[in-house]
C-alpha cells in the first residue's frame, strides 16, 4: 500500500478526502494545522475522524498565523455572513495557507519517501481563494519536484493529489456518503459558537448547507 500525506482539517472535504484516500488503499499519514485560526473546534473533529479511520500517523502541528494576522479567521475581524458569491476574494482568506501547508506536508511526505500529497481544494463550490485552484496546484507540484531530492534525482516524484478539485459540493457530499461517511463529525463553520454550533451564515455554512440541498439529503451538522 503506497503512503500519502494528507491535510485533515476535519471538514467536509477533508473528511471525504481521506475516505476517498483509505478506499484507494493507501496507508494515509494525516496532518492537521492548529495556526490560531477562531474556529479551532476543527482540530478536535480531525483528531475523532483520523482515529475512526485507522490513519498511520496523526500530526497537529502548531503554527501561530495570528502573528501576521490579515484574515477574519486568524485576527478580530468579523466573519463576513451571508455574503453574495460573486464579491471576490473574501477577508476569510488566510495568506499563503495552502503554500504553507503544502510545505509541511512535502516535508513529511520526503521523510516518508512518500509520492502523493492529498489536499482537499475545490475550485468549483468555494468561497474564491487563490490557493485552490489547478493551475496553483500544478505550479505547487512542479516546483516541489524542483526542491526535493526524490523529485530531482527521479527517484521519488511527488504528486499533489486533489480528486475533490472539479466536483461540486453536492458531488462531494454523495460521494462522500457512498463511502460510508458520517458528516455529522465533521465541522465547516468558520465562526462557531462556543458549544461548537455552527452559525449557519458564513461562506462554509452557506456552501456546505447548498451542497446538501443539492444533493437531496439533510445536512446533520448542528447549527445555531
Amino acid at each position: 500500500m503506497p503512503r500519502a500525506v494528507l491535510l485533515l482539517s476535519g471538514g467536509l472535504d477533508s473528511t471525504t478526502l481521506l475516505a476517498h484516500a483509505v478506499n484507494e488503499r493507501f496507508t494515509v499519514h494525516a496532518m492537521t494545522f492548529r495556526y490560531g485560526q477562531r474556529h479551532a473546534v476543527e482540530i478536535e473533529a480531525a483528531r475523532r475522524i483520523a482515529t475512526l479511520y485507522g490513519v498511520r500517523d496523526h500530526v497537529i502541528v502548531d503554527i501561530d498565523l495570528r502573528v501576521f494576522g490579515g484574515s477574519a479567521l486568524t485576527s478580530n475581524v468579523a466573519v463576513p455572513k451571508d455574503r453574495s458569491e460573486d464579491l471576490g476574494i473574501p477577508v476569510t482568506y488566510v495568506p499563503a495557507r495552502n503554500t504553507i501547508f503544502l510545505s509541511f506536508a512535502l516535508a513529511w511526505a520526503e521523510v516518508l519517501e512518500a509520492r502523493d500529497i492529498f489536499i482537499g481544494v475545490n475550485a468549483l463550490d468555494y468561497s474564491g481563494y487563490p490557493d485552490c485552484r489547478p493551475e496553483y496546484i500544478a505550479a505547487y507540484e512542479r516546483m516541489a519536484n524542483l526542491a526535493t531530492r526524490g523529485g530531482v534525482e527521479g527517484t521519488n516524484p511527488i504528486h499533489v493529489r486533489t480528486p475533490l478539485i472539479a466536483r461540486s459540493k453536492a458531488q462531494i457530499i454523495e460521494l462522500g456518503l457512498s463511502l460510508g461517511v458520517d458528516y455529522a463529525i465533521t465541522r465547516s463553520c468558520y465562526d462557531p459558537d462556543p458549544s461548537g454550533a455552527a452559525c449557519g451564515h458564513c461562506d462554509s455554512c452557506l456552501l456546505r448547507l447548498k451542497g446538501f440541498a443539492e444533493a437531496g439529503v439533510k445536512d446533520p451538522a448542528r447549527y445555531v
